[in-house]
C-alpha cells in the first residue's frame, strides 16, 4: 500500500514544471512540484503560477512578456524559463547576438544533450512572449524592508504613473481656478460699470467650457486616487500579512491575538492618512502655490491678512501637539488592553461558559472600557483648546477680509476695486483652506505617528529565518540530540540539561516524564521553534540550524493535543498540506489514521463543511482528522504530542492499533502521560526536570529506571488493588478536610 503523497501516486511532472525545477537547481535550490499551486481555472501552469511558486519557496521570480530582442539581453545571469504556446517550456541558456541565435534546452532532454541553437523565425514560431525569471533570493531590502513611513511612502512613489497623471490633473484644475474670479471681476468691472451684452455672453460660454473641463479634471483626479489607494492597499496588506505569518511562534504564545489584531488593524488608519489626507493636503499645497501669487496680484494687503491667519493657525496647533501626544500615546495603551480583554473573551469562550466566568468578564470588560473613556475624555479636553483658538482665526479670514475689501473698496475712487475683492473672496477659501489643512496635518500626524508605532511594535520584530536560505535535504529520519542545553527566555532554569541521545532512522520514540520535564520542549527544537540552544541538533547529520526552516517544517507531520481545523470541508482540511493531492489520498490518509469510519458517517462524507470552532465534530473525531492531515504530506518524522489525551477509549484504541503501521518508514516521537500507548515503541526517553534519566525498551526501563517504573506503578496501581474489597477514599475535596 503506498503512503499518502508519496511517488507512486503522483503522475508525470508537467514540462513547465520541470522546467522551473531545473532553472532553480541552478542556484541550488529544490522546487517541490507538490506544492506548486495553479490559479482556479488554469488548465496548465501560467507564468504568474510559477512565478508565485518560486517566490513560495524563497527564490526572487518575475513573470514577464518579453520580445525576441530582450532574449540577449536576459541571458548570462542565469536560465531563463520560456513558455511555449503549446504547453511546454524550455529553459534559455545562452546567445549569441552575432549569429542572431538563443540556445534552448529541453528540459525532457538527457542532461548531457547540449542546447539547441533557435533563431528568431523557429522560436516565434511556438513562442508567445510568456517567461519566467529567477534568482537565487531576494535582496532583503525588497523582500523584508522594516514597517516604517518612508518604506510606506516608497510604496506609493512607486505608482509614479498614476501620480506624474494626478499632478497634472490637479496643477491645471489650479490653473483653471483662477478663471471664474478673474470673469466674475471683468462682469463688475467691465460689463456692469459698461452694460456690454457680448461681453457677458463671451464670458458666460467660457466660463461654461471650463466648468466643464474642471468637471472631467475632478472626476480623473478622484479616479485615480482612488486606484492608487487600492493598489496600495493591496501591497500593504500583503506585505503586513506576509510579515505577521513569519513572526516566530515564541511572539504569538506571549501576546493576545486582540492585541496583535488591534495593533495590526492601525495599519489602515495609516494608509489612509496617507492617500487620504497627506495626498489631498498636498495637492492643495501645490494649488496654493499657483494661487498665492495671484492672490498678492490681486490685493498684497488682503493676501497678507490670509497668510497671517493661517500662519496663527499653525503656530496654535503645534503649541498644543506634545500635551496631545501624551494623552493619545495613554488612549492607545488603554485600546490595546481592551481589544485583548474582547481577544481573549472571544477565543476563550467555551471556558467562559463552562465555568459560568460572564460576570467576571464583564467586569473586565467594563473596567477597560472605563479606562478607555477616560483617557478620550482627556484626550478630547485638550483637543478642544486649540479647536477653540482657531475658530475666530477662522472666521477672521472671511468675514474679516469681507469688511476689510469693503473698506479698501470704498476708499478707492476709480471702482474698480470692487471687482477685485469679488475676485479675492472667490479664492481667498481655495488659498486658506489648504493652509489650515496643512495645520490640521500636523496635529493628526501625532495620531497616526501613534498608529505607526503601535503596527511596528509587531512588523518590525525578528522574523523566522528567511525563507531562501538554508540546506533543503531529503530526509531519512535519524536524530540525534548532542549536549544540548536550552532555556526558555525569561527563566534561569534550563528547560533541557545538557541532553544526549540519538535515534536511527524509522524509530518509535516515546517521551515519557513528569509534567515540565522537557517533552514538548524537544519536540519544539525539533520543529525549529526555537534555535537558540547550545549543544548540537541533528537530523540526518545536518545541523538543524543549518536546515531550510520551511522545508524543515513541510517535512515534518505533527499532531498537537488540541489541534485547528479551519474552516471548509473534510476533505480540504486533510489536504490543506497538499492541496494537489487528490480525494482517493484524503481517504488513504484518514483510514491510516482511523477517520475513515465516521468520515463516511457523516451528511456529505468528505464534503462535509466544518465550521469555526468544529462544532459538529468530537474531539476525538477532531484529533483523528489531525492525524489524517499530517499523514498527507508523507512525512518522515511524525510528532505526536499527547496526540491521543484527548481521544475516547475506542477512539484511542484504534489510533494505537495503527501506530505500528503509521511508523511504518518514518521515524516518530510520541508524547504521552498513558505509559500503556507507548508500551510498544522501540525506546522510551524519560525526563526529569530537564535531565534526559533513561532511555530504552519498555521491559527494561521497569527494571532499571526508578523515575520510570514509579510512573507505571502509579498509572496501573488499580489492577494491584482489583479484588481487594476496600472502597477507595474519597478525594480530599469530598472528605471535608
Amino acid at each position: 500500500m503506498s503512503t499518502p503523497g508519496s511517488g507512486a501516486d503522483r503522475g508525470p511532472i508537467h514540462p513547465r514544471l520541470l522546467a522551473m525545477m531545473m532553472a532553480s537547481r541552478y542556484y541550488g535550490l529544490e522546487l517541490d512540484p507538490i506544492e506548486f499551486r495553479p490559479g482556479p481555472d488554469e488548465t496548465q501552469p501560467t507564468a504568474a503560477a510559477l512565478s508565485q511558486w518560486a517566490q513560495n519557496a524563497g527564490m526572487w521570480s518575475r513573470a514577464l512578456r518579453l520580445k525576441w530582442r530582450h532574449l540577449f539581453n536576459v541571458t548570462g545571469a542565469g536560465p531563463v524559463v520560456l513558455l511555449f504556446n503549446d504547453g511546454s517550456a524550455g529553459l534559455l541558456t545562452g546567445s549569441n547576438i552575432e549569429s542572431k541565435v538563443v540556445f534552448i534546452r529541453d528540459p525532457r532532454a538527457p542532461e548531457a544533450e547540449p542546447p539547441v541553437a533557435v533563431d528568431e523565425m523557429r522560436l516565434t514560431e511556438v513562442w508567445g512572449g510568456d517567461a519566467v525569471l529567477l534568482r537565487a533570493e531576494r535582496s532583503m531590502a525588497e523582500a523584508d524592508p522594516p514597517f516604517t513611513l518612508r518604506w510606506l511612502t516608497s510604496i506609493v512613489l512607486k505608482e509614479g504613473k498614476h501620480l506624474r497623471d494626478l499632478l497634472i490633473a490637479s496643477f491645471t484644475i489650479s490653473l483653471l481656478t483662477i478663471f471664474p474670479p478673474l470673469m466674475v471681476m471683468q462682469v463688475v468691472d467691465r460689463v456692469l460699470t459698461h452694460h456690454s451684452y457680448s461681453t457677458l455672453t463671451l464670458l458666460s460660454v467660457l466660463l461654461a467650457v471650463m466648468v466643464g473641463y474642471e468637471t472631467l479634471l475632478g472626476f480623473a483626479r478622484r479616479l485615480i486616487i482612488l486606484v492608487v489607494g487600492v493598489r496600495t492597499d493591496t501591497k500593504l496588506n500583503l506585505h503586513v500579512f506576509n510579515r505577521l505569518i513569519r513572526l516566530p511562534l515564541d511572539y504569538f504564545e506571549r501576546h493576545p491575538a486582540g492585541e496583535t489584531m488591534y495593533r495590526v488593524a492601525q495599519i489602515n488608519q495609516v494608509r489612509q492618512f496617507i492617500t487620504g489626507k497627506l495626498m489631498m493636503t498636498i495637492l492643495d499645497m501645490l494649488t496654493l502655490a499657483v494661487l498665492l501669487p495671484f492672490l498678492f496680484w490681486l490685493n498684497a494687503t488682503l493676501a497678507w491678512v490670509v497668510m497671517v491667519c493661517g500662519t496663527s493657525i499653525m503656530l496654535i496647533i503645534l503649541a498644543y501637539l506634545r500635551p496631545i501626544r501624551t494623552a493619545f500615546a495613554k488612549v492607545i495603551t488603554a485600546e490595546t488592553l481592551k481589544n485583548a480583554a474582547l481577544g481573549e473573551t472571544i477565543f476563550g469562550i467555551k471556558t467562559v461558559k463552562s465555568l459560568a466566568l460572564e460576570p467576571q468578564r464583564k467586569a473586565l470588560w467594563d473596567e477597560r472600557v472605563a479606562e478607555v473613556g477616560k483617557w478620550r475624555l482627556v484626550m478630547g479636553k485638550i483637543s478642544n483648546w486649540p479647536q477653540t483658538l482657531v475658530t475666530p482665526i477662522e472666521r477672521f479670514m472671511w468675514m474679516g477680509v469681507i469688511l476689510l475689501g469693503a473698506y479698501l473698496a470704498l476708499s478707492d475712487d476709480t471702482g474698480y476695486q470692487v471687482g477685485s475683492l469679488f475676485a479675492f473672496m472667490m479664492l481667498s477659501q481655495r488659498v486658506s483652506a489648504p493652509l489650515v489643512g496643512l495645520a490640521r496635518l500636523i496635529e493628526e500626524w501625532e495620531e497616526v505617528g501613534g498608529s505607526m508605532a503601535q503596527a511596528a511594535e509587531v512588523l518590525n520584530r525578528p522574523l523566522e529565518d528567511a525563507a531562501a536560505t538554508g540546506l533543503r535535504p531529503k530526509f531519512a529520519g535519524a536524530v540525534a540530540f548532542q549536549d544540548l542545553t536550552f532555556t526558555y527566555p525569561g527563566t534561569k532554569l534550563p528547560a533541557l540539561d545538557r541532553i544526549s541521545f540519538s535515534v536511527p532512522a524509522g524509530t518509535m520514540l516515546g517521551l515519557v516524564g513528569r509534567s515540565g520535564s522537557g517533552k514538548s520542549t524537544i519536540t519544539r527544537l525539533l520543529q525549529g521553534i526555537s534555535r537558540e540552544y547550545s549543544g548540537f541538533l541533528k537530523i540526518d547529520g545536518a545541523d538543524l540550524r543549518e536546515i531550510n526552516l520551511r522545508h524543515l517544517r513541510s517535512s515534518f507531520g505533527v499532531v498537537l493535543q488540541e489541534n485547528f481545523l479551519f474552516r471548509g470541508t473534510i476533505r480540504e482540511n486533510i489536504l490543506a498540506g497538499r492541496p494537489g493531492l487528490t480525494l482517493d489520498d484524503a481517504i488513504r490518509a484518514a483510514r491510516l489514521a482511523g477517520a475513515e469510519e465516521f468520515i463516511e458517517r457523516m451528511p456529505n462524507g468528505y464534503e462535509t463543511y466544518i465550521e469555526e470552532g468544529s462544532p459538529n465534530l468530537s474531539g476525538g473525531q477532531r484529533q483523528r482528522l489531525a492525524i489524517a492531515r499530517a499523514l498527507i504530506t508523507d512525512p518522515r518524522i511524525l510528532i505526536l504530542d499527547e496526540a491521543t489525551s484527548a481521544l475516547d477509549p475506542e477512539s484511542e484504541a484504534l489510533v494505537n492499533a495503527n501506530l505500528l503501521r503509521i511508523a511504518r518508514g518514518r521515524t516518530m516521537f510520541i508524547v504521552s502521560h498513558r505509559l500503556s500507548s507507548l508500551v510498544n515503541c522501540d525506546q522510551i526517553l524519560v525526563l526529569e526536570r530537564g535531565k534526559l534519566m533513561d532511555i530504552g525498551p519498555h521491559a527494561e526501563l521497569l527494571e532499571r529506571c526508578a523515575i520510570y517504573r514509579t510512573l507505571w506503578d502509579q498509572q496501573n496501581r488499580h489492577m494491584f488493588s482489583e479484588g481487594s474489597g476496600h472502597a477507595a477514599p474519597a478525594p480530599a475535596l469530598l472528605q471535608g478536610n
